[in-house]
């Protein structure tokens, strides 16, 4: 019994001191705000009916600051920004990253093709571009990116991963 107790709070230990090793750095440094950093699209690759490609997020300020998780992301038209069909659904496990000026995180952006639905399913209506928010943000950005979505908000076309390293 006390063997088994010494190794779980020895692994606890270990485990502990390594977060805090980790941490001080992104204890200080504030979270990062949608002013902080710029989001871009960057196109990877396409076929079977999907679209993938990176939401890029860059720090501009002059300070590091935190972010990680998820942010949201969604399609909008009308030539005013109006949400076109349902949010990007979320995939993976968020972390917290410590960003220094200048560096990125990316979310791997999984597009499903609207022509995989029926036109009675689907709703089709052009896309003007992405809204993102970034994580714990309440203000978003545009990102230009033409094609065409499904307004019916059933149908769900993106998936969004969690902010991660490059």
């Amino acid at each position: 019994m006390r063997t088994r107790f010494a190794a779980v709070a020895t692994a606890l230990l270990v485990v502990g001191a390594l977060f805090a090793a980790a941490s001080p750095a992104q204890a200080r440094a504030p979270w990062c705000t949608n002013a902080d950093l710029k989001a871009r699209y960057v196109y990877s690759d396409s076929g079977a009916g999907h679209v993938w490609g990176w939401i890029v997020l860059r720090n501009r300020s002059t300070h590091d600051c935190r972010t990680g998780g998820f942010g949201g992301l969604s399609y909008v038209g009308f030539g005013n920004g109006t949400q076109v069909g349902a949010a990007a659904d979320r995939v993976g496990t968020s972390t917290v990253l410590l960003l220094r000026p200048g560096h990125r995180v990316r979310s791997l952006v999984q597009e499903t093709r609207a022509a995989n639905y029926s036109k009675a399913t689907c709703r089709p209506h052009h896309v003007d571009g992405f809204r993102v928010y970034v994580p714990d943000s309440t203000k978003s950005q545009f990102i230009a990116h033409s094609t065409t979505g499904c307004l019916n908000a059933s149908v769900h076309l993106l998936e969004h991963h969690a902010y991660a390293r490059p």
